[in-house]
């Protein structure tokens, strides 16, 4: 049975796009806009500003030779890869906007079963990482992000943390006493970026900010080379502007 568009009814117009995406859905490889007709039902008069504004809402994507395919929207409503595929390909372009827009590399991390992960980097030929010459799970008392995830951490949880990598001197500036990292910890504010200057790596400083949303310990953070050290204050003025949306985007 065909389907004859009611455009006056909004129960019917429901009807129409969930056959459309659940047609899309059905080819992973690409559909074209005349099986996506044959299939839902709809004439080519009604799927044509549908599938427009499917695309506007991200809902499907347009390929190459004109099929259309699941788009991000779509795939953040469902669940496995392809929805952990969704939510990365988010946080890189917004990792990416930033690093633009700041002019230095950026890095989100988070602190997962005991151990500071960065597990997205935005960088580029202009705004190169750090070079992790030392591992950065090894460097929560000397980095800004260790030191951030540690800000969020009880004691009882930063001692087990510096129990499992110790303190270690990686130039004259980092802090090797637990009793003066400790006292810095606590008396960093939440609002206030954590700071980095040439503790991990000389020629090199950064900054991060905490990314907090539920259970998540997260941070965002980047780092410049040294002579841009004027730099750093406006570009962590803007890295706190953005982590609240990149940490709702955690927690999705």
């Amino acid at each position: 049975m065909v389907l004859k568009p009611e455009p006056t009814a909004p129960f019917h117009s429901v009807r129409y796009v969930l056959r459309v995406l659940e047609t899309v859905s059905t080819y992973g490889g690409g559909v074209t806009e005349a099986r996506i007709a044959r299939e839902s039902g709809l004439p080519a008069g009604h799927l044509a500003p549908l599938l427009s504004l499917l695309r506007r809402e991200g809902y499907v994507e347009q390929v190459a030779d004109g099929a259309y395919v699941i788009g991000e929207s779509l795939a953040l409503l469902g669940s496995g890869a392809a929805r952990r595929q969704a939510l990365e390909d988010r946080l890189q372009s917004a990792l990416d906007e930033l690093r633009d827009s700041v002019g230095a590399a950026v890095y989100l991390s988070r602190y997962i079963d005991g151990e500071i992960k960065v597990t997205q980097v935005a960088d580029g030929p202009l705004t190169p990482a750090v070079n992790e010459y030392v591992d950065f799970r090894a460097t929560g008392h000397a980095s800004a992000i260790g030191k951030c995830l540690l800000t969020q951490l009880d004691r009882d949880g930063r001692r087990d943390h510096l129990d499992r990598h110790k303190i270690a001197r990686f130039t004259s500036r980092t802090i090797t006493s637990e009793r003066l990292l400790f006292s810095r910890l606590d008396s960093q504010a939440p609002t206030v970026p954590v700071l980095d200057l040439q503790e991990y790596a000389l020629g090199t400083v950064c900054a991060a900010v905490p990314l907090t949303a539920g259970s998540t310990v997260g941070c965002l953070a980047l780092s410049l080379p040294v002579e841009h050290a004027h730099r750093l204050r406006v570009a962590a003025e803007a890295l706190n502007r953005r982590a609240a949306p990149l940490a709702l985007s955690l927690t999705i």
